[in-house]
């Protein structure tokens, strides 16, 4: 069975959820994409029941605070597993080569030598560049640069086992450069900061941003089936599923999905 766990949903300044992170899991094996900002990554993989030693692939979109840091739990996590003869065969790392330096470079002053030296043996950063394929939890994963206005940042598609296609666009609005990642799929990941109605609130557009409309209105024109709605603001969580699904429907009549911290998305 396959399935999403959300871990997080937020935004890099939220206080009220955890950042945006989830697994794409098959069975009881889990592909982890982002870690959000801190350890938090630790206690909501625990909260859904998903073990260190179930992790054997993370992405790592890009280097924002966000996205990145809570590797270094992981990676002390899994580490310290293998100490414990509790984790079998490697933890491997797919990112960006500036991300592989940045991962190493944090690292390197907060984790213990005996972690340290896990590195390239047991724990394997695997450089990817635009349109780098591998396989991951059997399904044909393919990379491909997002073109941020901001930061070098990566987004993937992938083949799910049921035949459905999935894309992960990454914090940042879709861009017709990367059209043949996205059109026609089934799940399409797309951030959406915040309510059009509230952009005079929370300023989307200068922080390279969309709205809730702005990314239903790309799902339809993509022709996708389903959109995931993340990465928001959190000053209204107990409203935002309705509210961010409401705004939506204006633009696509597909199923949109905003979800909380800890949800799961059967796919």
């Amino acid at each position: 069975m396959e399935k999403i766990n959300i871990l997080g949903t937020g935004s890099a300044m939220v206080t009220n959820c955890y950042n945006t992170c989830f697994t794409l899991s098959k069975d009881d094996e889990h592909f982890l994409i982002d870690t959000g900002g801190g350890n938090t990554i630790l206690t909501n993989l625990e909260k859904l029941d998903i073990p260190i030693n179930r992790i054997h692939n993370m992405f790592i979109s890009h280097n924002h605070n966000d996205h990145i840091l809570g590797s270094v739990w992981i990676i002390r996590a899994v580490a310290q597993g293998i100490l414990n003869n509790k984790y079998t065969g490697n933890l491997n790392i797919y990112c960006h080569e500036t991300s592989i330096d940045a991962v190493k470079t944090i690292s390197a002053f907060v984790l213990q030598k005996k972690f340290l030296d896990m590195f390239d043996s047991r724990i394997i950063f695997n450089k990817i560049s635009d349109n780098y394929t591998v396989t991951i939890l059997d399904r044909p994963t393919t990379f491909f640069d997002i073109h941020s206005t901001k930061d070098l940042q990566y987004g993937f598609r992938t083949l799910l086992s049921n035949g459905k296609f999935m894309t992960f666009l990454g914090d940042e609005p879709y861009r017709d450069a990367v059209k043949d990642y996205c059109e026609n799929v089934d799940y399409l990941f797309h951030e959406a900061f915040c309510l059009y109605s509230q952009r005079e609130i929370f300023k989307p557009y200068e922080k390279h941003h969309a709205t809730a409309k702005d990314a239903c209105k790309n799902a339809k024109e993509l022709n996708v089936k389903n959109v995931i709605l993340y990465h928001t603001e959190d000053k209204n969580l107990e409203k935002r599923k309705e509210l961010y699904t409401n705004e939506g429907k204006e633009e696509f009549q597909g199923t949109i999905y905003v979800p909380d911290d800890l949800d799961i998305i059967e796919l």
